[in-house]
């Protein structure tokens, strides 16, 4: 599998190194903000992957999802555990409602049996 031509762990090698010398030279950022951002683009990199392959794309999205409010938290959003629950929550509903449309039933329902007249 590949990205931008690239086997995914040297684009994720690369947005580590990148974090890092801008932490280094420009923003200063604390080593769990690093791990914050390293671990939004792994799961980046996931939903593409997912995405190329064509499955497991909803478990990735919301992979990304919550790591995104990891990081956002970590990078000093103040929203409370519920606030977070309640986000994640209509993430998962969004997701499910997508998944919906997507997927069908490898075999058709059984026919309602009726009872016979006598």
């Amino acid at each position: 599998m590949k990205i931008f031509g690239r086997e995914p762990a040297l684009a994720l090698g690369l947005v580590a190194a990148t974090v890092k010398l801008v932490s280094a030279f420009w923003l200063h950022t604390t080593v769990d903000q690093q791990a914050a951002v390293n671990t939004v683009a792994a799961a980046a990199v996931a939903v593409i992957i997912a995405f190329q392959v064509h499955d497991g794309i909803g478990a990735a999205l919301l992979g990304l999802t919550q790591a995104g409010m990891a990081a956002a938290v970590g990078f000093g959003l103040h929203w409370s555990a519920d606030t977070q629950a309640v986000v994640f929550t209509f993430a998962t509903a969004l997701v499910a409602a997508y998944t919906r449309t997507q997927v069908t039933a490898p075999v058709p329902a059984p026919a309602i049996s009726r009872p016979t007249a006598v």
